[in-house]
C-alpha cells in the first residue's frame, strides 16, 4: 500500500454524531453530578473520585500506548497512534475533576482528621506522607508531569504532519523512553493517594500494578472501539486489515489475562497471609452484596472476555472487537466502583444518582475531548516516516 492511499479528505472525518453524543453526555453528567451533591454530598464525593479515576486511567493509559509505539519502534501501529493521542487529550482536564475533591478531602479521607492518628498510634508512621498539604502537592505534581509529557510528545507528532521532519520521531522516542519510568512512579503515586489511602491502614505492594493493568486495558479498549468503528464505516483515512485488528485483539486478550493475574495474586497473597492490616480490605468485599460485585467483576473483566478473544479469528472479527471493547470499558467502571464504594458503605453495594453521574460524566468527557481533538487534527500521522511500512504490515 502506498502513501497515496491515505485519504486526505478523511483525515478529519469523525462523524458529527460522536461529538454531539459526547457533549450531550458531558453536560448531562455535570448536571447529574451537581444534583448528586445536592442529594448527598458525601456519596457524590466518592462518585467524583470514581470519575477522576476512570478518566485519569484511560487518559494516561492512552499516553502510555503512544509511548510504547515510539519506544518499541513498532511499525504496524503507526497508523493507529493518533487516536490514542486524542484519548490522552483528557489529561489537561484532570485538575478540573480533582479540584472539588481537594476542597472536600475531610469528607472522604479519614486520615485528614487528627483524631484518626490519635485513635490508632500505629498509623503515625504514615503521617509524614498522609497529610493534606503533601497530598495536594503530589496531585499537582503528578498532573503537571503527565501534562508536560503529553504536550511535548503530541506537539512533536502533530508538527511532523506539516514539516515531515524525521528528527521529531527521534525526539519522541527519547521523550517516551523518559516517560516510561516516570509513568510507573506517578501512576503508583496517584493510585496510592486517591484509591489506597481511602483505606489508610491497608497496603499492597502491587496495587499500583493492578491500577496500571486496568488503565492500559481500558485505554486499549477505547482506542480499539473507535478505530474499528471508524474503519468499518469507511471513515478512517487508511483501510486497516485483519492483521491490524488481530494485534489490537491480542493486546486486549493479553491485558485481560494480566489484569486477572495481578488481581488474583494480590488477593491470594493477602488472604493467605491472614494479617489484619491486609485482609481488612477484602473482608467487606467478600460479604453480602459486595460479594456479588466481587464475583461479577471476576466474570466480566476476565472470564467472559477471555473466552470471547481466545481464538485467532475472534481477534480479527470487527463486531467481536467492538462488543468486547464496550464490555471491557463497562468492566473497568465496575472495577473502579469495587475499589472505591465499599469505603463509603461497607455493609452493602449502593447505586444511585452519584453512580449514574459517574458513568455519564466519565464517558461524556472522554468522548467530547476525543471529538474535539479529532476535528482539529489529522486522524493519522501523515508525516511519520514509519507510516508507509505500517500500512503494508502483514503478520
Amino acid at each position: 500500500m502506498s502513501t497515496q492511499q491515505v485519504s486526505t479528505d478523511k483525515l478529519r472525518n469523525l462523524p458529527e454524531s460522536y461529538g454531539k453524543i459526547g457533549w450531550t453526555l458531558l453536560i448531562a453528567g455535570v448536571v447529574l453530578t451537581l444534583l448528586s451533591f445536592a442529594v448527598n454530598s458525601k456519596h457524590a464525593s466518592f462518585g467524583l473520585i470514581m470519575t477522576l479515576t476512570f478518566v485519569a486511567t484511560i487518559g494516561i493509559g492512552g499516553l502510555f500506548w503512544v509511548g510504547v509505539e515510539y519506544v518499541s519502534s513498532a511499525v504496524w501501529s503507526t497508523a493507529l497512534r493518533r487516536p490514542f493521542e486524542f484519548i490522552a487529550g483528557v489529561i489537561p482536564f484532570l485538575i478540573i475533576l480533582a479540584l472539588p475533591l481537594l476542597f472536600r478531602m475531610k469528607t472522604v479521607f479519614e486520615w485528614t482528621h487528627l483524631s484518626y492518628f490519635k485513635d490508632d498510634p500505629s498509623m503515625l508512621v504514615k503521617a509524614p506522607y498522609l497529610n493534606v498539604t503533601f497530598f495536594v502537592v503530589r496531585t499537582i505534581f503528578v498532573f503537571a508531569i503527565w501534562w508536560l509529557f503529553y504536550y511535548l510528545i503530541v506537539k512533536n507528532s502533530r508538527v511532523q504532519d506539516t514539516t515531515k521532519d524525521q528528527n521529531l520521531t527521534t525526539k519522541n522516542v527519547r521523550l517516551s523512553a523518559g516517560f516510561m519510568p516516570v509513568f510507573a512512579i506517578t501512576l503508583t503515586i496517584f493510585s496510592i493517594d486517591w484509591l489506597m489511602s481511602l483505606t489508610p491502614s491497608w497496603f499492597s505492594t502491587i496495587f499500583g500494578v493492578y491500577v496500571f493493568s486496568g488503565a492500559v486495558l481500558s485505554s486499549m479498549a477505547f482506542g480499539t472501539l473507535v478505530i474499528v468503528l471508524l474503519n468499518e464505516k469507511d471513515r478512517f483515512p487508511v483501510k486497516l486489515t485483519p492483521d491490524h485488528y488481530y494485534n489490537l485483539g491480542a493486546f486486549l486478550f493479553a491485558f485481560v489475562v494480566f489484569w486477572a493475574y495481578i488481581g488474583f495474586s494480590q488477593f491470594m497473597l493477602q488472604w493467605y497471609g491472614n494479617l489484619r492490616e491486609e485482609t481488612l480490605y477484602y473482608i467487606p468485599r467478600m460479604h453480602g452484596s459486595w460479594a456479588v460485585v466481587s464475583i461479577a467483576l471476576a466474570l466480566v473483566e476476565f472470564l467472559i472476555p477471555f473466552f470471547l478473544l481466545i481464538t485467532k479469528p475472534a481477534k480479527m472479527d470487527p463486531k467481536r472487537l467492538v462488543f468486547v471493547s464496550i464490555w471491557l470499558l463497562a468492566s473497568h467502571a465496575l472495577d473502579i466502583y469495587w475499589m472505591v464504594m465499599p469505603v463509603y458503605n461497607p455493609d452493602k453495594a449502593v447505586f444511585g444518582v452519584s453512580e449514574v453521574a459517574f458513568l455519564v460524566l466519565s464517558v461524556g468527557m472522554i468522548m467530547a475531548v476525543f471529538a474535539y481533538k479529532a476535528k482539529a487534527n489529522n486522524m493519522v500521522p501523515i508525516g511519520d516516516p514509519k507510516l508507509q511500512r505500517g500500512l503494508e504490515f502483514h503478520l
